[in-house]
This record gives C-alpha cells, sequence and structure tokens, in this order.
C-alpha cells in the first residue's frame, strides 16, 4: 500500500480548518458566504474554534486585528469574496498602519471562471498588494497547510502586519488525501551587533537631555526590562501615537504621548532632546507632527531600533540604526545606574514629568457634562487591566490625554486613525478577555460606522460598557472646515437616532447623561447590569477639544 493511500481523504475546507488548529487559533470573526461554505462545514467539527459571527466585514475585520494586537498573534477573519472583501480593507489597513499581525481569508471564485469577471470576482493581489504584507491565492488543496503555515509566519514577523489568502470555492470543495498540518514556524527575533550596544552607550553616555520614544512593536517580552532600564538610566519616556500602554503612565518617567493635541511642553521638550531613542515604532506623519520634529537636524542625535530592517531603511536619516526586537536589545542593555554626576539628567525627567502632570489634569470645558472630569473619575474607578478602546474623532483627544494606561495591552486605538474601530475592537477584547473591564469611548459619528456590532456583543455576552459622546455633529471635520473655510461649514451635521432606545432594542442597558454629577450613579447601574450597557455623553460642539471651543475658533479665523 503507497504512503498516499494511508492518508485520510478531506476537502480543501476541513484542511484548513486543520491547519488552523494547528497554529492554535482559538477564534474566527466572520460574516458567512456561499464562496467559502466547505470551511464553515468544517467549523462545525472543530469546537476548539469559536466562529463570531458579525454583522459587517468591516467589523469582523476590526475586530481580528484587535484580537490579533491582544494575543500577541494573527487574528483571523473570514469574508466572502467581493463586497465582503471590499468591506474588510477597513480592517486589513488597520492593521497594517498598527503592524499587528492578522490573517483575512476571502473566499473567491471557482478557478475555472477567473479572469472572466465573474461573479463578485476580483484580483485581491491588486486589491490588497500596497497594504498587506502578503496576498496569495491557494489554487491547489493539497497546498493549504503551506500556504497557511507560511501565512501565519509572514504576518508575525519582523513589522507585524496583514496578510490575505484568496480561497476558490471549488478548491474547498476539492477532496484530496490530506498531509498533516504544517506546525508554526517561529523565525528567530533580530539581535543587535556588540559593535550597536557600544555605540549606543557612546551616543547615551554623552546625553544630557536623552528621550525615549516607545512605538508600536511587539512589546510583551520586554515591557518589564523597559521600565528596569529606563529607571536605571534616568531616562523620560513618550509614546508614539496611540501606543500609551507600552509604558506605565503613573510611573514618573512618563511624560505624556506624541500624537494628535500634543502637549506643547512635551514637543518643546522633544525638539530640545540632545539624544532620542525611537524604540520600534514609525517616523509617522502624526509621531513626527507633520515631518517637522524628529529628523536628525543639527545638535539632536537619533537612535533607531525596530526589528524590520525595512522600516529602518525607510525612515529619515539617524546616528544608529539597529535591526533588533525590543526583547533582545533590552537584554543586551546592561541595567547600570546613571554616574552621580547625571544630576543635570534626572532635572530633565523631573521637570519632563511635571509639564506632564499639569497636561493630564482636566479644565472646564462649556455645558454642565464635564468630559474631562469623567475620564479622569473612571481612571480612578477601573482596574488596572480594564481594557480602553476608541475609534476616530475629536472626543478621543479627551481619552489620550486623561486616562492613565498602567498595564500592557490596556489600549486599542487606531494609529491609521478609522472611525468605527471602538466598539468591534471592544468585543474582541471581552471575547478575549472575559473577566477584564473593557471600556469603548466612541462620538456619534464614529459609532455609526459599526454600531451593528452592537447584536455581536448580546449574541456572543460581549458585556462592555460603551460610552457615545454625542455632540450631533462630525466635530473634527467641522474643526478643520472652521481652519480653513470660516464660516462655510457643510455636511457636518448629523441626525443622530436615539442612542438609549436603540441600544435598548439590541439588548444592552442604556442611559442618557446630561451633567457630570449623574455619571457615577449611570456607571454604577451599568456595571451592575450584567449585560452590554451604553452611557450616552451629551456635549455642546462649543467644546470642540479640551482647549478648543468652537467659537473662539471661528473668531481666530476672522483675523
Amino acid at each position: 500500500m503507497t504512503e498516499t493511500a494511508n492518508l485520510r481523504a478531506a476537502n480543501g475546507g476541513q484542511i484548513l480548518v486543520q491547519c488552523l488548529l494547528t497554529q492554535g487559533v482559538e477564534r474566527a470573526y466572520c460574516v458567512p458566504g456561499e464562496s467559502y461554505l466547505a470551511v464553515l462545514d468544517a467549523f462545525v467539527d472543530a469546537p476548539e474554534i469559536q466562529v463570531v459571527t458579525c454583522r459587517q466585514e468591516g467589523g469582523a475585520a476590526m475586530m481580528a486585528a484587535a484580537d490579533g494586537k491582544l494575543a500577541g498573534k494573527p487574528g483571523v477573519c473570514f469574508v466572502t469574496r467581493g463586497p465582503g472583501a471590499t468591506n474588510a480593507s477597513a480592517g486589513v489597513h488597520l492593521a497594517r498602519q498598527a503592524s499587528i499581525p492578522m490573517v483575512l481569508f476571502i473566499g473567491q471564485v471557482g478557478r475555472d471562471t477567473r479572469d472572466r469577471e465573474a461573479f463578485q470576482e476580483i484580483d485581491y493581489r491588486q486589491m490588497f498588494g500596497g497594504i498587506a504584507k502578503w496576498v496569495a491565492e491557494i489554487d491547489s488543496p493539497q497546498r493549504v497547510a503551506e500556504y497557511v503555515q507560511r501565512a501565519f509566519a509572514v504576518a508575525s514577523a519582523g513589522r507585524p502586519g496583514p496578510v490575505v489568502l484568496a480561497l476558490p470555492e471549488d478548491m474547498l470543495c476539492e477532496t484530496v488525501p490530506s498531509a498533516a498540518p504544517i506546525p508554526p514556524r517561529h523565525p528567530r527575533s533580530p539581535a543587535p551587533s556588540a559593535t550597536d550596544i557600544e555605540y549606543f552607550h557612546q551616543l547615551l553616555s554623552a546625553s544630557r537631555r536623552p528621550l525615549v520614544l516607545c512605538g508600536e512593536a511587539d512589546w510583551s517580552g520586554a515591557r518589564d526590562a523597559l521600565h528596569a532600564w529606563c529607571e536605571s538610566q534616568q531616562l523620560p519616556v513618550a509614546a508614539a501615537f496611540r501606543c500609551q500602554d507600552n509604558f506605565d503612565n503613573d510611573n514618573p518617567l512618563y511624560i505624556g504621548d506624541i500624537g494628535l493635541g500634543l502637549n506643547p511642553a512635551l514637543r518643546r521638550r522633544i525638539e530640545s532632546a540632545d539624544l532620542v531613542i525611537c524604540l520600534g515604532g514609525r517616523f509617522s506623519e502624526i509621531v513626527t507632527q507633520n515631518y517637522s520634529i524628529l529628523q536628525a537636524h543639527t545638535g539632536q542625535r537619533i537612535i533607531y531600533v525596530h526589528p524590520c530592517a525595512d522600516e529602518l531603511a525607510a525612515a529619515p536619516p539617524v546616528d544608529l540604526a539597529i535591526t533588533a526586537s525590543m526583547e533582545n536589545l533590552l537584554q543586551a542593555l546592561p541595567v547600570k545606574p546613571v554616574p552621580p554626576t547625571s544630576s543635570e539628567r534626572r532635572e530633565w525627567m523631573e521637570t519632563a514629568r511635571a509639564e506632564y502632570e499639569q497636561w493630564n489634569r482636566p479644565g472646564a470645558i462649556p455645558g454642565r457634562l464635564q468630559y474631562g472630569e469623567i475620564v479622569a473619575w473612571l481612571r480612578e474607578q477601573l482596574d488596572d487591566d480594564a481594557i480602553i478602546c476608541n475609534g476616530a474623532g475629536n472626543y478621543a483627544i479627551w481619552v489620550h490625554r486623561f486616562f492613565r494606561y498602567r498595564r500592557a495591552n490596556t489600549q486599542l486605538a487606531p494609529i491609521s486613525g478609522s472611525m468605527g474601530y471602538g466598539l468591534p475592537a471592544a468585543i474582541a477584547a471581552k471575547l478575549r478577555f472575559p473577566s477584564r473591564q473593557v471600556v469603548c469611548f466612541a462620538g456619534d459619528g464614529c459609532l455609526q460606522m459599526t454600531l451593528q456590532e452592537m447584536a455581536t456583543a448580546c449574541q456572543f455576552g460581549a458585556n462592555i460598557l460603551l460610552i457615545v459622546v454625542n455632540n450631533g455633529s462630525l466635530g473634527t471635520i467641522r474643526m478643520h472646515q472652521e481652519r480653513t473655510y470660516p464660516g462655510r461649514t457643510s455636511a457636518t451635521d448629523l441626525y443622530n437616532p436615539d442612542f438609549v432606545a436603540l441600544a435598548r432594542a439590541y439588548g444592552f442597558y442604556a442611559e442618557s447623561v446630561d451633567e457630570t454629577k449623574q455619571f457615577a450613579a449611570a456607571y454604577a447601574a451599568a456595571m451592575a447590569a450584567s449585560r452590554p450597557a451604553l452611557l450616552e455623553l451629551k456635549l455642546p460642539l462649543e467644546a470642540l477639544t479640551p482647549n478648543l471651543k468652537l467659537s473662539e475658533l471661528a473668531k481666530l479665523s476672522e483675523q
């Protein structure tokens, strides 16, 4: 009897699901489609994988991205061809810009109908080629194991990101002798050379005003070491845009985040630093404040460490570029105290922290509801490992400025600036960590991008707290209109549903909060409800940001 005859027959869908089990997949987010029915059928025989049915493919892909960030391994999403794939592209782009490992599986037209513009046919290599790390189509069920193993390895290696695999419908239904799935591959992470570390120490020893900038790299095995090393060197630490959970915000070394609505004092400090140590992030538009800082100007030295050599090559000129994982870098940097003569460095750090604490203190805004006070109140009430989620919009500025992220994996926020991310991310977070508190902040415009996923939360028992900030406007765009085209606003007013009634229709506990003093009781009721809950905060449009009133902006535009 031949070796092939000893193998159990299976179709492509069954082989694929077995490969997912081998990769350690626990959960797959999807919107079902006829193009991958064989996979859905195979899931019936794999109860180890929870299949989460979402309401729209964008929400499904965002949930997979959030799950990938929290788990530190690729999140998994299945969508159907054509419209399903186009909807899911929002989550793929989000995962790319945030360096999140993710694998998107797309049902595809049959192999015998390709290149005829068959029903819902798309060339996925063309469509996703610019935003995914790798895009491929599996032509044979006998190669499913090879492609799946490679997809998971590529998604996790170097700078993590999304991978897209297209699955022709007839390939999934074809039965072949089934070989064993290929075990996961864990490529060795790059490490710094002795020469790199020696020069690193030379630059740091010569610095009087150093600063560390933490980006979106994988810190799962390095966060504690980062704290210990920075404390030994008395190094102030800033977080890149929406990467605030990489360093304990209560630590005296933490000095704020470099994002939208940047603290002017922090910007001045970055500009006056004589050494900036960039760890694991990218020199993006927001982190560089429209490419106006961190550009290796005269008198400032820059060290850039990233696990992907391509990112180092794409960066502006720096004094030292090191290809290394954060864990390997910090293992190579011995923890030794700064010399007693480093009083200037300690004063530099202490002053920077004082500036952050002043910035972290909410001020008054127009109206009876003080949104900053509510965020600050929540930071004291919530557990240290509570997960805070948001999408995009001015409402998020209050969250990033006044909340304090103390533990790893407590912030899910879109580096891509994608609206609608907060709710799907919160659902994924609650399913991944059922015992942890999960709070989602969403603007009225942001929430309506994905609010149908409220049904997913109820169906799968994701008891999140959803705080919708309602000002009846797309406030960020209104702000830009007032600055650029004063007195000529258009298309930014919103006609909103009754969010409380809508949430209750889905099965949420819900109530509206009109003033600050009502919030504590509303929060207590929401926590006691033992189901998903929504609290609506009504904010006047006049309060554009913590520091900016609409009327003041209009006056400035007239001058």
